[in-house]
């Protein structure tokens, strides 16, 4: 069915403004996905702050051109939607998540990153970058790590001496 020229530009300035908030954003190849699956994918990216939209891909290129996106966009091969966020990792984290789940039925294809097209393998790469939390938590052990280390080796040697 032919969208309207009146419709097409009205899809345009929403993707436009959605984007145009967006940190970073995932292309995803969504051939196949069932309707329940799709519900469950859809309300798992709410949960994430994480909106995901359809359009035609020629008016998402457009609207992504006028936005300034740098480098050459990935090839947006057969049913596509977009996953977008204010959080850098989250749109691709929550996708490649439930891409393990069902990879028959979704794909990442690429993505935009810090305002730069960027392909499928550097949106994989990005998704398995730990949450913030973790990372924090990580900071912390290393952190710890050699003051632990040296009471250990204080204890070991107050041992020796008792």
């Amino acid at each position: 069915m032919a969208i309207t020229k009146a419709k097409k530009k009205e899809i345009f300035e929403k993707v436009s403004t959605e984007l145009k908030g967006a940190n970073s954003a995932v292309f995803v190849n969504f051939h196949g996905l069932k309707v329940s699956q799709a519900t469950v994918l859809r309300r798992k990216l709410k949960a994430a702050d994480v909106t995901f939209f359809v359009a035609k891909k020629t008016i998402t290129r457009k609207a992504l051109d006028a936005r300034g996106v740098t480098g050459t966009m990935p090839a947006l091969d057969g049913e596509v939607g977009i996953a977008y966020g204010a959080d850098l990792l989250a749109p691709a984290r929550e996708v490649y998540e439930f891409q393990k789940k069902n990879k028959d039925s979704l794909a990442i294809l690429g993505g935009v990153f810090e305002g730069a097209y960027k392909t499928k393998e550097e949106m994989v790469a990005i998704a398995n970058v730990p949450p913030a939390k973790t990372l924090y938590a990580m900071f912390a052990n290393v952190i710890n790590s050699p003051i632990q280390g040296l009471v250990i080796a204080l204890n070991a040697v107050a041992g020796k001496k008792a």
